[in-house]
């Protein structure tokens, strides 16, 4: 007599499809809700568009950023294609700096990712955060390598994408934006003399 293999029985695949039903639900919904009222509206609001519950909802995402960075995630792969673009077109220093114009403009609506970009006591970071973060920091890091030669040594990728989440943090406005990245790059840029 044989048992049959748990993995494979029509519950548990049923239950897989469900999960993965309600993850799509979930983005779904949370896109529309975020467009609607920006990525600052109650949680409660996306679970109820999505026919699920809370809890159901904090399974596939466990905090707010999560589920922003899932919404986004076309919108990151679309910026980072952008640098591709930034680095053949551009100088390497023009290239650097465009690129942290886009990174702000993405993060400015995105505040609870920008929060969480600059505060480390949010402790370990769920894989989806970490591969969102690899992709910026990876951007961030090749075009800061081409522009050695125009930036301060010893500067890092890494600070370079805090300074534009601090930026971004400073709210919406493009134009304080625009005058906080020029000071940010008179400040990192080698100066003639």
């Amino acid at each position: 007599m044989t048992t049959a293999d748990p993995a494979r029985s029509p519950a548990r695949r049923t239950r897989r499809a469900d999960a993965r039903r309600n993850y799509e639900l979930l983005l779904l919904a949370a896109r529309e809700v975020f467009a609607e009222q920006g990525s600052g509206a109650p949680l409660e609001v996306v679970a109820r568009r999505a026919g699920v519950g809370n809890a159901t909802m904090y399974r596939h995402f466990a905090a707010r950023h999560e589920l922003v960075i899932a919404v986004y995630a076309d919108e990151v792969a679309a910026l980072c294609a952008r640098a591709g673009a930034l680095a053949t077109e551009l100088p390497p220093e023009d290239a650097l700096f465009g690129w942290l114009r886009g990174v702000i403009d993405h993060l400015a609506t995105k505040r609870d990712v920008a929060i969480v970009l600059t505060d480390e006591r949010h402790g370990p970071r769920s894989p989806l955060f970490d591969r969102w973060y690899h992709a910026m920091l990876g951007t961030t890091s090749a075009l800061l390598a081409r522009a050695a030669q125009a930036v301060q040594p010893g500067l890092r990728a890494e600070d370079l994408l805090l300074l534009a989440a601090g930026i971004a943090l400073t709210g919406t406005d493009s134009a304080r934006h625009d005058r906080l990245l020029a000071a940010m790059r008179h400040g990192i840029t080698i100066q003639a003399d």
